[in-house]
């Protein structure tokens, strides 16, 4: 350990904990604001405030409970902490009471209402809490191994002193005692792949760079994630984005690149200022510029905030709109570490992949391998959202279980219900069946079904949810962000987007089967990976759903009644008080009638919302707009 750094980490003390008095920290990130974690917040500090009760209110990074937004976790003196969540703004008083006031020891306060589980320590129930288990025997958190989300939910994102105090910028420190290759070779060594979806090994795509002419070169990280239901590198971002930058110096010092820059969608603006504050931290403590911890080496690093266009995931893309030009994919070769961004030698990564390096340099390619397979060593985030009990941000082995992931983890579909599929890897990865929930979670079993593993977003599906209108969906999204660059993209997404349409409203024809094919087979053509995966929806759909799009195409029926144009609303039960309500907020006003009279259901105004179902379940059914089967046009 060098002086320098030994210096840094003597001024940051040691890690925050509960040593004279109660500590309580709070999730405060995008996913728990949007359950309302700043009024949690809020009205913690008045209310502890108001009773004069000496406790430290600390903001942290996420634990990936989302399912449990907001979270909050006591750690009182001598004791291990407890997590709590949901804890909603209104039920702060009485969590209060349950946790620090005299109701506990006067009137059997129960904090057993809100307790999730003791988090550390060696896994013994009450060690935190008389009554609560620990984290660790927890279904969602019992099969992860922590090691990249290690300090996320513990320190302050935006607190440079804690993050040393956890060891952060310990890999960097290192790394400047290593010549360039050998920090390539042992990142190559440990098997550290991209986590943006391709997994290329990062150690020998940082050779090409290190081979290029410098030291005008660039580091970029590509913080551009787009994909519906991913959120893994925004949860990093947001909670311990000093990981992110300690990955991209070690990288910067292993390809001879002095610059770096990382971009970040412009919707993730908690993401952009916290990393932004890190940086500015890093560099004024000497972790960034000219010379780094008094070494002699650079690395500077700056952020930028993208346009708002998703094939700026693609790095080429993200090259184009970093140089100010319209984010569209360039044609390669020449690739990247041959000419990048303002013409100069660059390495596009992803955001978890820079996280990896600290941890992989510091402990070793043998530590790295214990978890993961031949294919894909080490951990993966997964962000895990649909038809589940349990949603959140998860880190498991490479090669785990699919189905341990989304059945224990997640929990498996809510009440009873049955899967029914898996979209991995966002609008470009595809569809897998109920039945593939046994696949290992690495790339090459992904790839054999003709799916994407991707940046490790992954939804569950059940019985409600159509085939056809997923299909549909992530095809529109295709063409909405189409780049317009080459015409077989462009043209061929509206196509996919016209004929699932009018299949969604049952205009199917017989002959759809084979042009959707057509169509695909025309898409490989496109000039980048967006308009070749675009038909990916409607290829598994195809594959593992066929029965269900001929359906829809022969016989314009919905199974899952999820498709508008196939599906009818029509009053079963004229006299059900319930439809008033739905009356009252019907957007198109399509319920006539009152409660006299009885009411009914205007098909022609009828948007096939559903609200009215819902709110009068017992008095609406929804039936198939076309009973009677028919043989579609050819």
């Amino acid at each position: 350990m060098s002086a320098a750094y030994e210096a840094l980490r003597a001024e940051a003390g040691p890690p925050r904990e509960a040593r004279e008095r109660p500590l309580l920290r709070v999730d405060l990130t995008t996913s728990s604001v949007a359950a309302g974690a700043d009024g949690t917040l809020s009205r913690l500090r008045e209310s502890i405030a108001a009773r004069g009760l000496d406790v430290e209110i600390v903001r942290v990074g996420s634990l990936g409970l989302s399912f449990a937004e907001p979270t909050v976790e006591l750690q009182r003196p001598g004791r291990l902490p407890v997590v709590y969540g949901p804890l909603p703004a209104e039920e702060v008083e009485d969590f209060l009471d349950a946790v620090l006031g005299t109701a506990r020891s006067e009137a059997g306060g129960d904090d057993r209402r809100w307790a999730i589980g003791v988090r550390g320590g060696d896994g013994q129930a009450g060690e935190g809490q008389e009554g609560v288990p620990p984290l660790s025997a927890h279904p969602f958190w019992a099969p992860q191994q922590r090691r990249v989300m290690e300090l996320m939910g513990v320190i302050d994102p935006e607190s440079l002193s804690e993050a040393l105090a956890g060891g952060r910028y310990a890999g960097l420190d290192r790394a400047l005692e290593m010549e360039p290759r050998a920090i390539c070779d042992l990142i190559e060594a440990a098997g550290v792949g991209g986590r943006g979806g391709g997994g290329f090994p990062a150690g020998r795509k940082w050779k090409f760079l290190l081979g290029a002419p410098g030291p005008d070169k660039y580091m970029l990280c590509n913080a551009d994630e787009g994909d519906p239901g991913a959120f893994v590198n925004r949860i990093l971002m947001e909670s311990d984005p000093h990981l992110v930058i300690e990955g991209m110096a070690i990288a910067g010092l292993a390809t001879g690149a002095e610059r770096g820059v990382v971009y970040i969608r412009d919707e993730y603006p908690l993401s952009v200022a916290r990393m932004q504050r890190a940086v500015d931290e890093a560099a004024a403590a000497g972790l960034l510029g000219g010379d780094l911890l008094g070494s002699g080496r650079a690395f500077r690093l700056e952020v930028v905030r993208g346009a708002g266009s998703y094939v700026c995931g693609e790095e080429t893309g993200l090259i184009a709109s970093l140089e100010g030009l319209r984010g569209m994919p360039k044609i390669r070769p020449p690739f990247p570490a041959q000419r990048g961004v303002f013409g100069l030698p660059s390495n596009v990564n992803n955001t978890e992949t820079y996280a990896h390096v600290p941890p992989a340099l510091l402990h070793g390619a043998d530590w790295y391998r214990e978890f993961g397979t031949e294919a894909d060593a080490g951990t993966k985030m997964f962000s895990i959202g649909g038809a589940l009990r349990r949603t959140g941000i998860v880190e498991v082995p490479f090669g785990s279980s699919m189905r341990e992931l989304l059945e224990e983890i997640g929990g498996g579909v809510p009440d009873g219900g049955a899967a029914k599929g898996i979209q991995p890897g966002g609008p470009l990865g595809g569809l897998l069946n109920a039945d593939d929930l046994g696949l290992d979670l690495e790339r090459p079993p992904f790839t054999e079904r003709g799916v994407l593993l991707g940046s490790g977003g992954l939804i569950l599906f059940d019985e409600r949810a159509c085939a056809v209108d997923l299909a549909l969906y992530f095809s529109e999204f295709c063409e909405d962000e189409s780049c317009g660059r080459c015409t077989t993209c462009h043209g061929g997404s509206q196509r996919l987007v016209e004929m699932l349409g009018r299949i969604t409203r049952g205009g199917g024809r017989a002959a759809d089967l084979e042009r959707l094919g057509v169509v695909d087979r025309t898409l490989q053509n496109a000039n980048c990976l967006h308009g070749q995966f675009t038909p990916y929806a409607i290829r598994a759909a195809l594959r593992h759903f066929r029965e269900e799009v001929e359906l829809h195409v022969l016989e314009r029926r919905c199974p899952a009644r999820a498709c508008r144009g196939l599906i009818r609303h029509r009053v079963t039960d004229a006299s059900d008080p319930a439809l008033a309500e739905a009356a009252a907020l019907c957007p198109t006003e399509a319920i006539s009638g009152d409660d006299a009279s009885g009411r009914a259901i205007d098909e022609a105004a009828c948007v096939q919302c559903g609200l009215c179902a819902e709110l009068a379940p017992a008095a609406v059914a929804v039936e198939d707009r076309f009973p009677v089967a028919a043989a579609a046009p050819a």
